[in-house]
């Protein structure tokens, strides 16, 4: 390649390149789901399971936050130090029952879905059947739920009013993604190229033969 082609394609080359980079970071998601946490201690833990098949015990702290992630790895823990005796305290025990300390995070404004603001963070004493779980505690002190049809907590308390686990990309448009008991949808990549690597990929050629194409004319002028 002659020192003039060089000189012309390596600007537009580099051009190329910024719209590769900018195709991917444009595809970076996270979704927006209600995520599930024990309370060990003063340290949070994902839950590894859902809601609706959890059985917390009499004095268990159990935290749920809305918020947009890419997994569990990158989750928003439930803010609040609040402990079971300060959560619990108005409520006494009661033989055949058990008493569960909520804490409900509604999360930031940055996460909300668009139209909708954050209600202010709670905590809830539920005191239900000691066979419950984590969805019949809820059920019993922030009605109203909402789920879909695959068992993913779509709403507490009526936040949101709508959307469920949906896919957020960095520019913030959304599209569905169904998630399974609790969790976000996981990655659908195939291990395939990006259609922004592709696209870039073609800009690339594209442009190079342009740049080949005006240093032959300007050669035979």
């Amino acid at each position: 390649m002659t020192r003039r082609l060089r000189a012309l394609c390596a600007p537009l080359l580099a051009a190329a390149l910024l719209l590769v980079a900018g195709a991917g970071q444009a595809q970076a998601t996270g979704y927006r789901y209600w995520s599930f946490w024990d309370r060990d201690g003063g340290t949070w833990v994902y839950a590894t399971e859902g809601p609706s098949t959890a059985r917390p015990s009499d004095g268990d702290v159990q935290g749920l936050r809305f918020a947009v992630s890419e997994d569990s790895q990158d989750a928003s823990k439930p803010r609040g130090t609040a402990d079971f005796a300060a959560i619990c305290a108005k409520t006494p025990a009661q033989k055949g029952s058990k008493r569960v300390a909520l804490v409900l995070d509604f999360g930031v404004q940055a996460d909300a879905p668009a139209g909708e603001t954050p209600p202010a963070p709670r905590t809830e004493c539920a005191r239900v059947p000691s066979d419950a779980t984590t969805a019949e505690a809820l059920a019993a002190v922030a009605k109203p739920l909402r789920y879909d049809a695959n068992a993913l907590l779509c709403a507490i308390a009526g936040y949101p009013r709508k959307g469920c686990g949906e896919q957020v990309t960095a520019g913030g448009s959304e599209q569905p993604a169904a998630g399974e008991s609790g969790q976000p949808a996981g990655d659908e990549s195939h291990g395939g190229p990006s259609v922004g690597l592709l696209a870039g990929g073609a800009v690339v050629v594209v442009l190079a033969a342009a740049a080949v194409w005006q240093a032959r004319r300007r050669r035979d002028a």
